[in-house]
């Protein structure tokens, strides 16, 4: 474009600014060579004072960015051609208003704008600077004003306006969408599926448009006409939006303000984004071509367009699917390597031999067991990636008796399901809202909506607290059974409840050590309890509103807590403060869990996705999206390969954490599942739901044969079974009782708890 780069480059000549103008020139004599000299005639040419494939050069330093195409601004459509792949559209400015100066080094802006507009250049990883600059407008009638602005072919990166300001005519909304809607409905079906699911954001960004520029009764009129078209998944958000009808609505409403900041993903094939491109330009739909420019970022990818059911395995979440971008980071989802301690299981062994009287047949599984621990895990993590608690002597005996019971344990598989043992809470009239196990099974922990946390022993061993300190500077330290006689037996229960909480409690969690006990809260709080003690040590404060989940990590000393400020935060039981504040969710954080190997925590939200997060940096690593409501239950396979999530919708989805794909999904459950949990070689998945039952799943079959080739991982294009029947094992109800909790025993007996409703 001619007259921008005369008017740049005179600009720059003019303001003094000769070492940018170098640089321009230099820049663009080393990335332009390639066009041809003939760009600007001899003339302008001769007002630069070069020739002129030097700024021809600087032309392609200028736009280059995105392929050539038409770009439509405001009403008129400017097609660009280049003889360069690498050439964007630059709308024209007539010379003396544009202000570019170049001393940005990458784009026509200087650095004291890119300072004071507060945007840093974003040329390097997207192809052409974009500073907005405060004079630019565009206005409707397609009249540029002011500084140049780089309109990018792609619909990811627009100059970013004002949210909602436009002002376009409110009686064509309507005339759009349904102009839309019906080229839409009429095209070919491979391109249909795909495109339909532009309804729903245009649908709520042009009705968000309309109240925000206050026109209220063409607002109302759009909202009655266009709401029954949408997918049923969205009638919740749609509920919502309901209430917004005037502009002061929209102030507070947290929901709509994340749908104006976050754009809505939609992963379409090249032929149905360019299907869809050419009519908005053809209609000069500008109103829509807008709003899918700057409110929605399109994935776009070369290949088969995607079908009906593959589209709807994928979205429903609030902001649309994930890019393909935000699963493709590096993932140890191994395991670490178990350390050795040859001695005390020696110890050990002799002793349970001489108990049981069979020798020969112990030995070799237990060597077994010791042998699978020694070989490295290809995708673990580096063994000192974070720094993990060292391992006490208690701790080395707790993992021999591990051990010593997983050489006991039943292997489970279709042909042998494994026993399950109910704990039903009788009279919970204070409203049972959470339930964790300790894992060798020895305590069973409520939390309750009046406040209190409950400690039960399901073992003929009760629950004591340590003897006060003047009766412990009795006790002779060097005895053996020293840690016996600091029990103080007067205080022997079966139960314990711990008070201290302002609100009810929502999560619970033992240490892996079961010294400890986390709780956490609706009054905003995470408590450590000892369990040794049964008194409060810490109340951590870093949540402002109720904290949903909190759960330890498998070794210890880390925890993680979730709430409805929509982080999750990462904890050291030392620390007063949190150590990472996970932040990308657009609702609250209801669940979270840690990965076996302690290097990743995943969440789930009310935002319908679930996050992966790397606990050393605190970054995003995987996002996944295909429930249509919150998410309530995540659970990793014992191998740390794969996660199961489930929530409201009832399904359980399973998903590939190596290559960040959606690889199953499981129906059966009419209510929402508030728990699964894998048995402990991962054959079964078990799955508890409000709807009364306990269902298990053959989670071998589930994951074998995965095609998990690069065209999939690519795209997305997931091949889910049509029927999961098939991978039901068995379905158990209970008489009246929600499932609130699931825990397999080191033996692999389940062990399922809830509240009985009388209702």
């Amino acid at each position: 474009d001619r007259q921008t780069l005369v008017a740049v480059l005179q600009f720059l000549r003019r303001s003094n600014l000769r070492e940018s103008e170098e640089i321009l020139r230099r820049e663009a004599r080393l990335l332009g060579d390639d066009l041809g000299a003939a760009a600007l005639s001899p003339a302008s040419a001769g007002l630069l004072g070069g020739s002129g494939s030097d700024a021809d050069s600087s032309e392609a330093l200028l736009g280059r960015g995105t392929s050539a195409g038409a770009v439509a601004i405001g009403g008129n459509v400017a097609t660009v051609a280049t003889s360069s792949p690498g050439v964007s559209a630059v709308a024209s400015v007539p010379p003396g208003k544009g202000e570019a100066r170049g001393d940005c080094g990458v784009c026509p802006s200087s650095r004291q704008e890119h300072r004071e507009l507060g945007s840093p250049c974003a040329a390097p990883n997207l192809g052409g600077c974009l500073v907005s600059s405060p004079s630019t407008k565009i206005t409707h009638s397609g009249d540029v004003i002011g500084s140049a602005v780089v309109v990018e072919d792609q619909p990811d990166v627009s100059a970013v306006l004002s949210a909602y300001n436009q002002q376009g005519d409110p009686t064509l909304y309507e005339e759009y969408y349904s102009g839309l809607k019906h080229f839409i409905e009429c095209s070919l079906d491979c391109h249909r599926a795909e495109l339909s699911q532009l309804f729903y954001p245009l649908f709520v960004h042009m009705y968000l448009e309309l109240v925000y520029n206050q026109h209220e009764s063409e607002a109302k009129s759009f909202f009655e006409r266009f709401h029954g078209d949408q997918e049923c998944y969205y009638q919740d958000d749609l509920r919502v939006l309901s209430s917004l009808t005037k502009k002061e609505h929209m102030k507070g409403n947290e929901t709509m303000l994340d749908f104006r900041t976050s754009k809505f993903v939609l992963r379409i094939s090249r032929d149905s984004y360019q299907l869809l491109k050419r009519h908005l330009q053809e209609k000069q739909n500008n109103q829509i071509w807008n709003i899918v420019q700057e409110h929605l970022y399109i994935d776009i990818f070369d290949g088969m367009p995607r079908s009906k059911q593959q589209i709807d395995a994928m979205v429903g979440s609030l902001a649309g699917e994930a890019k393909r971008e935000a699963n493709k980071a590096k993932v140890f989802f191994g395991l670490l390597k178990e350390p050795e301690f040859d001695v005390p299981l020696d110890d050990e062994d002799d002793e349970g031999e001489n108990e049981e009287g069979k020798p020969k047949k112990k030995k070799p599984k237990k060597d077994n067991v010791g042998s699978k621990s020694k070989k490295q895990d290809p995708n673990a993590p580096p063994q000192n990636r974070i720094p993990l608690p060292e391992l006490k002597d208690s701790d080395k005996l707790d993992k021999v008796m591990n051990m010593k019971e997983a050489a006991r344990r039943v292997r489970l598989g279709p042909e042998c399901l494994p026993s399950i043992c109910f704990y039903t809470f009788l009279n919970a009239y204070q409203g049972l809202t959470a339930v964790d196990i300790t894992d060798d099974s020895s305590m069973i922990v409520g939390g309750f909506a009046d406040s209190t946390v409950r400690v039960w022993s399901v073992t003929p061993k009760k629950l004591r607290s340590v003897k006060t300190a003047a009766d412990l500077s009795l006790i002779d330290k060097e005895s053996d059974d020293v840690l016996e006689r600091i029990m103080d037996e007067k205080t022997a229960s079966e139960l314990k409840i711990l008070y201290g909480h302002s609100g009810p409690v929502y999560g619970t969690s033992f240490s892996p050590d079961r010294n400890y006990l986390l709780s956490c809260s609706e009054d905003g709080t995470v408590r450590l309890w000892s369990l040794q003690t049964f008194t409060c040590l810490v109340g951590y404060k870093g949540h402002n509103y109720p904290v949903w989940d909190t759960q330890f990590s498998p070794y210890g000393y880390y925890f993680v807590s979730g709430g409805h400020d929509r982080v999750a935060r990462l904890w050291a039981t030392d620390h007063y403060q949190p150590l990472r504040i996970f932040a990308g969710h657009l609702a609250d954080v209801t669940c979270t869990r840690f990965h076996p190997n302690s290097n990743y925590i995943a969440t789930g939200s009310a935002d319908r996705t679930i996050r992966l997060w790397d606990v050393l940096n605190g970054n995003c690593v995987r996002i996944f999206t295909g429930h249509k409501g919150p998410i309530h239950s995540l659970a990793f396979s014992p191998n740390g390969r794969f996660l199961a999530t489930g929530a409201t919708d009832g399904r359980v989805l399973l998903w590939d954490i190596g290559h960040g794909l959606m690889v199953g999904e499981l129906k059966g459950h009419t209510d929402t599942i508030y728990a699964l949990r894998f048995s402990r070689d991962g054959e079964i998945l078990a799955s508890g739901s409000m709807d009364n039952t306990v269902r298990l799943w053959d989670a071998v079959k589930a994951f074998e044969d995965l095609e998990t080739d690069d065209f999939t991982t690519a795209t997305g294009h997931i091949n889910l079974p049509e029927n999961s029947q098939d991978l039901l094992l068995g379905t158990y109800m209970t008489k009246s009782t929600p499932v609130v909790h699931l825990h397999f025993t080191r033996r692999n007996l389940l062990l399922a708890a809830g509240a009985y409703s009388s209702q």
